[in-house]
C-alpha cells in the first residue's frame, strides 16, 4: 500500500501544481481553453484555480507602459522636411479586447507605431514648422541692444506669429490616436514630441543660410562701424581746424596788439624831438639794410632812392 501511495501523492501534487496560479498586483489574466478565452478577465491579485493541462494562463500587464517611436522624416505645411521623434504612455484597460486583437505587447507596440506615426504625419503636414517647435503665443524675443536702431526697431530677431503651438499639435495627435486605439482595449494616456530636427539632406542648406545671415549681420555691424569711424574722424578734423583757426586768430590779434604797442612806444620815444625822429628813421633804415642786403645780394638803386640816401652821406663828416 505504501508503494502505491507515493506515486499517487506525486501525481496529485503535479495536478494541483498545474491547477494553481498566482496573479500579481500589476497583472491581469485571460484564461484560454484550446486557444479560446474562457470566462471574464481576472484583474484581482491572489491565488487562483484553473483546469490543469486544458486551460492556459495568459498574463497581461496593467501598468502604465511606454511607447518610444523611431525618428521619421515628414514634410511640414511650409514644405520643410523634418525628422520627428515621439514618445507616449499607454495602458491596457480592456484585457479581453486586447487579447483577442493583439495577443501580446509586441503586437501592441507595432500597432501603436502605425497609428501614432500616421496621425503624427497628418498633423505635421497640416502645420508649419514654427507651430510644431514653439509653444507660447505671447512670446517676446530678447534682442541685443546693438541690433536695435534709434527708433527701437530691428529687422533681426523678428519672431513669426504662432496660431496653435506645439501643445495644440500634440493634443490633436492624442485626440485622433486615442479614438483609434480604444478598439484594441488600449487607453492612450499622453503623447509628446521627443525631438524635432531637420533631415540630413536639409541640414547643410539650413546651416549655410544661418552662416549667411550671420555674415550679413557682421557686414552690417562693420558698415555701421566704418560709418561711425568716418563721422568721428570728420568731427575730429573739424574740431582741429576750428581750434587751429581760433588759435591763429588769437595769435594774430596778440601780434597785432604787440606791434601796435611797440609802434606806440617807438612813437612816444622818438617823437620827442627832431633829432630823435631822425635817429629813429636811421635805425629803421639800418634794420631794413640788415634784412634786405645779404652776402649774395645785388642791389640796383637810383640816386634818389630812400635806401641810397644814407649811402650817399657815408663820406661826410658827422655834424657836431
Amino acid at each position: 500500500m505504501k508503494k502505491w501511495l507515493i506515486p499517487l501523492v506525486l501525481v496529485a501534487g503535479f495536478i494541483l501544481f498545474n491547477s494553481l496560479y498566482t496573479v500579481g498586483e500589476a497583472q491581469q489574466v485571460i484564461i484560454t481553453q484550446f486557444g479560446r478565452p474562457v470566462g471574464e478577465p481576472i484583474t484581482s491579485a491572489g491565488l487562483k484555480f484553473k483546469i490543469p493541462f486544458i486551460q492556459t494562463v495568459n498574463r497581461i500587464d496593467k501598468r502604465i507602459l511606454a511607447w518610444d517611436g523611431s525618428p521619421s522624416d515628414m514634410p511640414t505645411k511650409d514644405k520643410l522636411y523634418v525628422s520627428v521623434n515621439l514618445f507616449a504612455r499607454w495602458r491596457i484597460t480592456d484585457p479581453m479586447a486586447y487579447f483577442l486583437r493583439l495577443r501580446d505587447e509586441r503586437s501592441a507596440q507595432s500597432r501603436l507605431d502605425d497609428i501614432l506615426g500616421s496621425e503624427t504625419r497628418n498633423m505635421v503636414a497640416r502645420n508649419e514648422l514654427i507651430e510644431i517647435v514653439r509653444t507660447t503665443k505671447d512670446r517676446k524675443p530678447s534682442l541685443d541692444s546693438t541690433l536695435v536702431d534709434n527708433q527701437g526697431n530691428s529687422s533681426i530677431g523678428i519672431l513669426l506669429p504662432i496660431k496653435n503651438g506645439r501643445e495644440s499639435v500634440e493634443a490633436a495627435i492624442y485626440k485622433a490616436a486615442a479614438e483609434k486605439v480604444k478598439v484594441f482595449g488600449i487607453e492612450l494616456l499622453d503623447i509628446r514630441f521627443k525631438r524635432i530636427n531637420y533631415t540630413e539632406t536639409v541640414q547643410p542648406k539650413i546651416f549655410e543660410r544661418m552662416i549667411s545671415e550671420r555674415r550679413q549681420i557682421a557686414e552690417r555691424f562693420r558698415s555701421e562701424g566704418n560709418g561711425e569711424a568716418a563721422r568721428i574722424r570728420g568731427n575730429l578734423m573739424r574740431d582741429q581746424d576750428r581750434i587751429q583757426s581760433e588759435a591763429y586768430k588769437q595769435v594774430e590779434q596778440i601780434r597785432g596788439e604787440g606791434d601796435a604797442k611797440a609802434a606806440e612806444i617807438y612813437a612816444n620815444a622818438f617823437n620827442q624831438s627832431t633829432e630823435s625822429a631822425s635817429f629813429y628813421q636811421f635805425t629803421r633804415t639800418l634794420d631794413t639794410y640788415r634784412s634786405v642786403i645779404t652776402q649774395d645780394a645785388t642791389l640796383l638803386l637810383s640816386t634818389d632812392s630812400e635806401l641810397y640816401r644814407f649811402f650817399k652821406n657815408t663820406d661826410e663828416s658827422p655834424k657836431p
